[in-house]
């Protein structure tokens, strides 16, 4: 089985990179289908459509997600790895924390967790 902390950094971040960049812009489209494509189905048992329309409406910060975002850095651990970045909102100041957590499912890369602080 193929582990994903044994590729290069930049192989992951070939990966991650596209990733992150459709969940912020399926998040700011509140689009629940193209949002989850890439999630491991163990994340989707958490993610039901119901409850992720519940949060896209009331939560302004899953809207208006700029675009541009900076990698922060990435940490390998068991069979997961997971990349950071520092994301930006077009209508709020600040920055917030992304983490995206990458892994194997069947043989293709899978989004194990996804999460703004």
């Amino acid at each position: 089985m193929t582990n994903i902390i044994e590729k290069t950094d930049e192989e992951i971040l070939a990966l991650a990179h596209p990733m992150w960049a459709d969940l912020v812009k399926y998040s700011n489209e509140q689009n629940y289908g193209a949002f989850t494509r890439n999630f491991a189905t163990a994340m989707l048992m958490g993610a039901n459509e119901i409850e992720m329309g519940k949060q896209f409406a009331r939560s302004e910060l899953t809207k208006n997600l700029a675009e541009d975002y900076e990698y922060l850095g990435m940490i390998r651990r068991g069979e997961h790895v997971t990349v950071l970045y520092k994301q930006r909102h077009t209508k709020k100041e600040g920055e917030w924390l992304g983490r995206l957590v990458l892994g194997y499912e069947k043989d293709k890369v899978k989004i194990f967790g996804a999460t703004l602080f």
